[in-house]
């Protein structure tokens, strides 16, 4: 099995929970054969982009917890914050955008300084 396999079944499979979707469902909904997220979820087969694109935005997968997930932070705290920020609107993001650096700038200040 491939480190690529498992972190796309993972993914996949958490997705779909969340989502309280069947593998049916999912498969219906990215036009695709049900057997296809079987063999993904059980960590088979090599899925082409024709099968990645539809699955990845069907399931509202981040693509970072396939591609790098070391990378992907399972804190519920920065989950609910990257939610929030995912539903923005580009107005609303360019309006928070100052606000967050300023409050991250005097949250850092107060933090004890690293050795």
């Amino acid at each position: 099995m491939s480190e690529y396999a498992q972190s796309l079944g993972d993914a996949v499979r958490r997705a779909r929970g969340k989502l309280n979707l069947t593998q049916g469902e999912v498969a219906a909904q990215a036009n695709m054969d049900s057997r296809t997220i079987l063999n993904i979820e059980n960590y088979k087969g090599n899925p082409k982009l024709e099968i990645l694109y539809p699955l990845i935005r069907t399931l509202h997968l981040d693509p970072r917890e396939i591609f790098y997930p070391e990378l992907v932070n399972p804190s519920p705290a920065m989950a609910e914050l990257q939610q929030y920020i995912a539903d923005c609107t580009e107005t609303e993001a360019e309006a928070l955008l100052p606000i967050i650096v300023s409050v991250l700038t005097v949250l850092r200040k107060q933090e004890p300084e690293k050795e």
